[in-house]
């Protein structure tokens, strides 16, 4: 490969949620173990060059006083967008946003009333709960089921039933799905949109994971499945999960409805504080460039392979389900009769895994029980790592 996925970063004490804090209070991980990142979504490989190089030219300029999001900025989302997502999208239609649970919560000032009741599918992503809480906004959710297959699909009889019943106005959509990995069909979409459609349903898509896809998965834009849905939503994006820049700070927004514009504008402005850093700006344009889109296909390779073999391997664990995802680079696993045939709690099971430096992800937090998130955004010789330790410390026992 051209680029640089097996490198293992030494990134503790070097500003790294992944590495400086455990999420489990009064676990630690025992001596002789290292500590292997797998649950805070960012990815520890090395930055991409292109932004590297985008950055380091901007530093040697010795000024960082006001400015304006620059030309070259819009043309790298319009060139990435139409060449990675098929959409036309013009600077009018950009608006930044300090994060895209950022530019939901102003969605949610712009559009809603606090206690008004917004639908939104589940598991459900902690983010999104947050910024329920926070906005003191109700939550409606509706579950997402497994078919005969596996698969997970919207249930659009209980998300319409759940519309009317609370007369809701705005939905957030979460394209492709976290925490469960599904890169939904345009039929589905399309169908998800006619609901909201009929029911005159304010859309809030957010498609930060758009652009991890796996080998015949294709990403379809909320806003292209008619001119419908195009005018009817909101889409959030960044780059952040796809180039891992999550502490660059930078997300936007893509907005075609004149009157949602004005609106989210006088949201926005309202916050005195959803302001662009000139250094995001920069690593934007050196990730949305042809440097970048080769990197983020290799990238897309790399965790392919990593989620191939833990797939594989948890195929052998018995009493664990799991659907293999089709984009993002977590696995949702349900242990429930895994530790119903082993008489233990969900607790105790990620404990036991901590306690080896296999730090996953709690995944009741995404509003399902007995299930654990695992991010596989590792170098491979990780995984393999991280999957051997499971296999001799907390499977086998």
């Amino acid at each position: 490969m051209k680029y640089d996925f097996t490198t293992i970063l030494e990134r503790k004490d070097q500003d790294a949620l992944a590495l400086d804090i455990i999420p489990y209070e009064g676990i630690e991980v025992e001596e002789g173990f290292d500590v292997i990142p797998m649950w805070v979504a960012d990815m520890n490989y090395p930055t991409a060059p292109s932004i590297l190089e985008s950055v380091h030219n901007r530093l040697e300029k010795p000024h960082f006083g006001y400015y304006h999001a620059s030309k070259p900025y819009y043309d790298a989302i319009a060139w990435w967008h139409k060449t990675r997502k098929q959409m036309d999208v013009a600077p009018g239609n950009i608006g930044y946003e300090n994060g895209v649970l950022g530019g939901i919560a102003c969605a949610f000032r712009a559009f809603t009333q606090p206690g008004e009741p917004v639908l939104v599918n589940s598991p459900t992503y902690i983010g999104f709960q947050s910024v329920f809480r926070d906005t003191g906004r109700k939550m409606v959710t509706s579950e997402l089921y497994k078919d005969e297959t596996g698969t997970w699909r919207m249930d659009y009889e209980d998300m319409e039933k759940k519309i009317i019943e609370q007369h809701i106005r705005t939905a957030i959509f979460c394209s492709p799905h976290n925490p469960t990995g599904r890169v939904w069909e345009k039929e589905e979409i399309e169908q998800a949109m006619e609901l909201f459609k009929k029911h005159d349903v304010l859309v809030l898509s957010d498609e930060i994971w758009s652009d991890i896809l796996y080998p015949g998965m294709v990403h379809h834009p909320t806003q292209s499945v008619s001119e419908d849905a195009k005018n009817r939503t909101i889409a959030f994006y960044a780059p952040s999960k796809t180039f891992s820049l999550a502490g660059l700070i930078g997300s936007y927004h893509v907005l075609y409805n004149e009157k949602f514009k004005d609106a989210m504008a006088r949201a926005s402005a309202a916050t005195h504080y959803n302001s662009q850093n000139v250094l995001s700006m920069h690593a934007l344009i050196g990730a949305y460039s042809p440097e970048g889109a080769e990197w983020t296909d290799e990238l897309n390779e790399v965790l392919k392979t990593n989620i191939d073999i833990a797939s594989d391997y948890f195929n052998t664990v018995e009493g664990v389900e799991f659907f293999k995802p089709e984009g993002t680079y977590m696995l949702y696993l349900d242990f429930s009769q895994w530790l119903k045939n082993h008489n233990m709690t969900l607790e105790e099971l990620e404990k036991e895994g901590v306690k080896k430096g296999v730090i996953w992800q709690d995944g009741k937090q995404f509003l399902k029980d007995n299930t654990i998130r695992m991010n596989l955004a590792v170098p491979t010789s990780r995984v393999k790592e991280a999957l051997e330790r499971l296999d001799r410390y907390v499977f086998s026992n």
